[in-house]
């Protein structure tokens, strides 16, 4: 992808995923979803606090080290949505400012070209809007385009996820699988 169009599949991702956040009822928070070690809210934390790094890393190029656990443990605190809008509004801009995805990112596992860090972002927040979507029972469907670009991005890699102990083993998907249901399977999902 050339970088409008990583910056555009992020974007719709991350919205995507607020329209899940926004439909949150009050007694789902605590519910499960399918990364079975966490509730709703842990899911929802984890991408929030994922785009709370975005800024300082791109913009501010810090490394993992300089910011240290500042976003460890709840940061959504009394009001989830609200703050995942503002994560996910700081991580748009802080991609999209001028020269941002040619920039180099220090993450946990080194240097790295921005433009790839914007596309694990992108990927990462389309699977877990599904994720998100089968625990509140919302429509799981997603846009192809987005499944698609995401797919892209995990497939090169995706054989070590499981080993990394973060991921379940692959699923087989249905030979007529879609885009969507072969990343999901792919990550050990069973749509």
């Amino acid at each position: 992808m050339n970088n409008d169009e990583i910056l555009r599949t992020h974007g719709e991702a991350l919205a995507l995923f607020g329209t899940r956040v926004h439909a949150v009822r009050e007694d789902q928070w605590d519910g499960p979803t399918p990364c079975t070690e966490w509730s709703v809210r842990a899911l929802v934390n984890h991408l929030t606090a994922e785009q709370l790094w975005v800024p300082r890393l791109v913009r501010d190029r810090a490394s993992i080290t300089d910011i240290g656990p500042e976003y460890d443990g709840d940061v959504l605190g009394d009001d989830p949505a609200g703050a995942w809008d503002r994560a996910a509004v700081a991580a748009v801009a802080a991609f999209s400012e001028r020269g941002a995805l040619d920039r180099t990112v220090q993450l946990s596992y080194g240097a790295g070209p921005t433009a790839a860090y914007c596309t694990q972002m992108m990927a990462d927040a389309v699977v877990h809007t599904w994720d998100l979507s089968r625990a509140i029972g919302a429509d799981e469907r997603l846009p192809g385009d987005l499944a698609t670009a995401a797919l892209r991005e995990v497939e090169p890699y995706a054989p070590g996820l499981s080993a990394s102990g973060l991921f379940a083993p692959a699923v087989e998907p249905p030979a007529d699988a879609d885009a969507l249901t072969r990343l999901l399977c792919l990550l050990g999902r069973r749509p």
